[in-house]
């Protein structure tokens, strides 16, 4: 059952999607990615948020390659983070067992006196330091680095605001390595993935870390 389960989840994440491509097909500029549609749809999208919200726009929120790079990075990291997480429970390296409520107080209760688990409390401390790392990078990023907000102070807020003029398309060209082509590839995938992993997860009622161990035929536990 569970390589049935894995496929119609595969085609209703891909159904979902679909559902949010334009509808208007029309030939296309010369460009380096395949676009299926004319990027002057996605360049109305972009001109008609800034009229509504010059003020997100102006930092990099809404339809904007910016946007769409941050949150194929938070999708990658997601991965990694569930991928090690499925390891370290398939290896025994996460602690049983349930915390104790004299020790933890009403903090570790769920309901009544029944407390969390010492793994999802593990877990959920893991994810509040990543999360305090990535707020750290957003208010503080490092000289080298894209900054999360497109402030207009940065030294390269000129260059990152003239990438918005080139969008990648549906499928950007293929340059492997670390290239801005293939960065925007993974991420798409991993945010895919994430949309049908939690999908899975509401459809089966099982936890996500079952259901990746299933798409992976038991690899990890």
């Amino acid at each position: 059952m569970a390589p049935l389960r894995t496929l119609f989840t595969l085609l209703f994440s891909v159904a979902v999607v679909s559902g949010f491509a334009p509808s208007k097909q029309a030939a296309v500029k010369p460009s380096s990615s395949l676009n299926f549609v004319d990027p002057a749809v996605y360049e109305e999208a972009q001109k008609e948020w800034a009229e509504q919200f010059g003020p997100l726009a102006k930092w990099g929120w809404g339809p904007t390659v910016h946007a769409e790079k941050w949150n194929g990075r938070h999708a990658m990291f997601g991965w990694v983070f569930i991928i090690a997480t499925a390891y370290a429970k398939g290896h025994g390296l996460l602690p049983e067992g349930a915390l104790d409520l004299k020790e933890w107080g009403t903090l570790a209760t769920i309901s009544g006196k029944e407390t969390i688990s010492a793994e999802r409390a593990l877990i959920l401390a893991a994810n509040a330091h990543f999360f305090g790392v990535s707020l750290m990078a957003t208010i503080a990023p490092l000289p080298f680095g894209d900054p999360l907000l497109m402030d207009p102070n940065h030294p390269s807020y000129e260059k990152m605001m003239d990438r918005e003029t080139k969008p990648f398309g549906y499928l950007p060209a293929s340059k492997f390595g670390l290239t801005e082509e293939a960065e925007v590839v993974n991420g798409r995938l991993a945010m895919v993935g994430l949309i049908s992993l939690v999908t899975a997860t509401a459809i089966f009622d099982k936890p996500m870390l079952d259901i990746v161990n299933e798409w992976v035929g038991g690899a990890y536990y």
